[in-house]
């Protein structure tokens, strides 16, 4: 019987803040693929290659968002560095049976956000 999508999403995010490449390795399939605004459909092993190293600055996971909806839950967390900076980021992960075979991020921003309340960040600036 296949695990609970929330769990194993929940258990990716802890072996990142863990440092545990057994336990990411076991929740990774092998037909894997990772998007996002800077990777376009990346394989398993590109994705150990490019990612996995940012497990060394991942201190937190704080889900503000963690909604399943049949194989895919929707994940928005707040993630906390080992420098101390903050960002927050959304995610969809596609779970089939215990392991995540997409995964989708959309880059969020800094915490404290770089724009005041009501304002705008310039990018001319």
């Amino acid at each position: 019987m296949p695990s609970d999508p929330l769990h194993i999403a929940r258990a990716v995010y802890e072996a990142f803040v863990r440092k545990d490449r057994a336990a990411i390795e076991a929740l990774i399939a092998d037909d894997f693929h990772f998007t996002s605004p800077l990777d376009n459909r990346l394989d398993r092993a590109t994705y150990f290659s490019r990612c996995w190293p940012n497990s060394a600055s991942i201190s937190a996971f704080d889900y503000i968002h963690l909604v399943p909806h049949d194989d895919r839950v929707f994940v928005t967390y707040e993630g906390t560095n080992t420098s101390g900076s903050r960002f927050r980021n959304t995610e969809i992960l596609t779970i089939r049976g215990n392991q995540v075979i997409e995964a989708e991020v959309y880059f969020g921003w800094d915490l404290p956000h770089k724009a005041p309340a009501g304002r705008f960040v310039n990018a001319s600036s």
